[in-house]
């Protein structure tokens, strides 16, 4: 069944296209719901993302062991990112996530709920948790940190380092969102622009957390085993993972920008793969890339026939002798 947002019946709201099918681009000034947005003056519907709610006792210590998060002692209100690796290493689930005291809530990118579930469900054994995906009763809002908003009762929020992911039933969805909505694009460029990877768009099946900047952020490196580990430790302690995440400055005499994966090539020959691209209201076109870990960081890169500069994001050399720092 396809979703449809009813922001979408707001004047001059254009529908995105997939993977953010279902809510608004943009309500017909883009660049003005960027500054807009930035400020704290406007919102983000994003309730076509998924929503998993994790309950019971053991919850905590259970994600600990499955998760590349460190959670056993997550404290109520601290937001958190994990990562779910297959057994190889390589990045399955994203989960932006916060705990109420009773339950984990974590939005998770569309389409990617059901198999969540099935596999967390796989994985409960005698471990006294609930998982449900929640879904069709809750949505997710981003605000920037300290925005106001209408008063629509108590949320449940997940304050972050840009903005704050608000849980709100879907019965207040319009309301909270209020006068001032933004759209995906919006967002979108201001989350490039922040060099945060976004799953499936910014990776592929083979990429691993050094590659995309995880470590950090979404992988605790002090922590017991989960699966994918022996793959996150050996690269964190050999350095040099196959790829590296950076970040375009394209050039803005273009018309248009370049689809998600679209080649990045050096000298004619493929280096790389375009994620996410958007037009950023004072950096101009920017767009996030993986790209071999050899290519020259000062080489001049053509992303979708698009001549394009870097930003280094991640690191050549990104391993234990270049240790992020832990947040």
């Amino acid at each position: 069944m396809n979703y449809r947002s009813p922001l979408l019946d707001r004047p001059g709201a254009v529908e995105a296209d997939a993977p953010d099918a279902g809510v608004a681009a943009h309500y017909g000034d883009p660049m003005r719901e960027q500054r807009l947005l930035e400020a704290g003056g406007a919102a983000v519907d994003l309730s076509h993302r998924g929503i998993v709610r994790i309950a019971g006792p053991d919850r905590l210590g259970w994600l600990h062991s499955l998760t590349t998060q460190h959670l056993e002692t997550l404290p109520a209100g601290q937001a958190t990112t994990a990562l779910l690796l297959s057994p190889h290493g390589h990045v399955e689930h994203a989960l932006y996530a916060v705990d109420d005291g009773e339950a984990l809530w974590a939005h998770v990118e569309p389409g990617t709920t059901q198999p969540l579930v099935e596999f967390l469900n796989s994985m409960r054994f005698l471990m006294r948790v609930e998982v449900e995906d929640v879904t069709d009763q809750y949505a997710v809002v981003w605000t920037a940190a300290g925005a106001s908003r209408p008063d629509t009762g108590p949320h449940l929020s997940r304050i972050g380092e840009r903005g704050v992911d608000v849980f709100v039933a879907r019965d207040d969805l319009t309301a909270y969102v209020g006068d001032g909505p933004a759209g995906i694009w919006a967002y979108e460029a201001l989350r490039i622009a922040a060099h945060e990877p976004r799953l499936g768009l910014d990776t592929d099946h083979r990429t691993i957390p050094h590659e995309a900047g995880w470590i950090g952020s979404a992988v605790h490196l002090d922590k017991g085993c989960y699966r994918g580990q022996e793959t996150v430790a050996r690269v964190h302690n050999l350095g040099r993972p196959p790829r590296r995440l950076v970040m375009l400055h394209l050039d803005g005499s273009v018309d248009h920008l370049p689809a998600a994966g679209d080649p990045v090539e050096l000298d004619g020959r493929q280096v790389g793969f375009v994620g996410s691209a958007a037009r950023h209201y004072e950096v101009g076109p920017i767009a996030l890339a993986l790209v071999k870990r050899n290519v020259p960081v000062d080489s001049e890169l053509i992303a979708g026939g698009v001549a394009a500069a870097q930003e280094v994001v991640v690191d050549p050399d990104i391993g234990l002798h270049v240790r992020p720092q832990l947040r």
